[in-house]
């Protein structure tokens, strides 16, 4: 069962037990928390097995969107995607900042940045990839994670990026690879990215605030003057 799923059914035990405590004093018959939460459940099975996690991911975005740590995360977790990305050559086609408008997309997850990747895919598709492109994609899905801790001290997201990090490498043979070794790694190198250009990146969020275009956004990275790029 997905981790949107899991979470679903903890909101749905958490709404029970509230109702057996509140129930008798604000006088709540006790079959409407328990339509609520076999409703809960009903849409956390079904959307385990029918929609892979997305239903239920546009609901928890929906209840989480209410909270503007929440918003703010998701749009600095997305800038350090982008932003890496446009440093290391790999072309940004479009971002999302909310679960629906990925799901709108066909993205997993509450937001996400596309490339274009026909290179990676071409690569996965035979099974070789040179290990710069491998590197350079290592480190940008590693981004939103690095971009987080900068920010918040702390990264709340990126299980979506870890798990393509991992399939990736899985799928070009690196079986012995420790990912979480891996996952340090390309995390430090982007943070050193984002560090080294933090001007840029603060523009790129503000263009992202204010839902600019990727032209945009780019414009925004080049106007804050010399770009580093350490790899």
């Amino acid at each position: 069962m997905s981790q949107t799923a899991l979470n679903l059914i903890a909101i749905s035990i958490f709404l029970m037990t509230l109702s057996v405590l509140l129930g008798p004093l604000v006088n709540i018959s006790p079959t409407i928390p328990a339509i609520a939460t076999f409703t809960i459940l009903g849409i956390a099975t079904l959307d385990s097995f029918s929609f892979q996690g997305k239903g239920g991911s546009l609901i928890l975005d929906w209840i989480a969107g209410f909270k503007s740590e929440h918003r703010d995360r998701i749009i600095h977790h997305e800038a350090g995607h982008f932003l890496v990305a446009h440093l290391l050559g790999i072309p940004v086609t479009g971002y999302t900042l909310s679960a629906w408008e990925a799901w709108k997309q066909g993205q997993p997850g509450q937001g996400g940045v596309s490339f274009d990747d026909g290179e990676l895919a071409s690569g996965l598709e035979v099974g070789k990839i040179s290990v710069q492109l491998l590197d350079r994609y290592c480190t940008v899905w590693m981004a939103g994670i690095a971009a987080e801790n900068l920010v918040f001290q702390n990264a709340e997201g990126g299980s979506d990026d870890r798990r393509k990090l991992a399939e990736v490498l899985t799928k070009l043979g690196f079986y012995n690879v420790s990912f979480q070794q891996k996952q340090r790694l390309h995390a430090l190198q982007a943070k050193t990215l984002l560090q080294e250009n933090w001007s840029s990146y603060q523009a790129l969020v503000e263009a992202m605030q204010q839902r600019a275009s990727v032209v945009e956004c780019k414009n925004a990275i080049e106007n804050q003057g010399s770009i580093v790029n350490s790899q």
